[in-house]
């Protein structure tokens, strides 16, 4: 019984990965889409999730500059494990948080 019930979760966990991708497949096609990549976002977030989505990229962008843990838990009215678990993957260099910001301050240098 055991193992039918670890092959039914391997089963629902790759089911759960091939609609993530569609999903990432969705985003880059509509991405070119400000207006509607916006709606869909509010659409398929819940309105506390699309705001915390806001706040997890300013959690990222106020760690890059260097500030304080502790400060930007205050300023952003966050807990500071929400912060370290921010700290913690913008300290992965191949991490997509450190290649996001890599590519949009080159963005915005153009």
């Amino acid at each position: 019984m055991e193992e039918r019930q670890r092959q039914t979760k391997d089963q629902e966990e790759k089911q759960k990965e091939k609609y993530t991708n569609e999903l990432i497949e969705v985003l880059q096609e509509i991405s070119v889409d400000e207006k509607l990549l916006g709606e869909f976002l509010e659409d398929i977030l819940s309105p506390s999730e699309y705001r915390e989505l806001g706040v997890r990229w300013q959690i990222i962008k106020q760690l890059d500059k260097g500030i304080a843990q502790r400060n930007i838990a205050e300023n952003l009215n966050v807990a500071i494990a929400t912060v370290t678990r921010g700290s913690r993957e913008l300290a992965d260099a191949e991490g997509g948080f450190r290649r996001v910001l890599l590519k949009v301050s080159q963005t915005s240098k153009k």
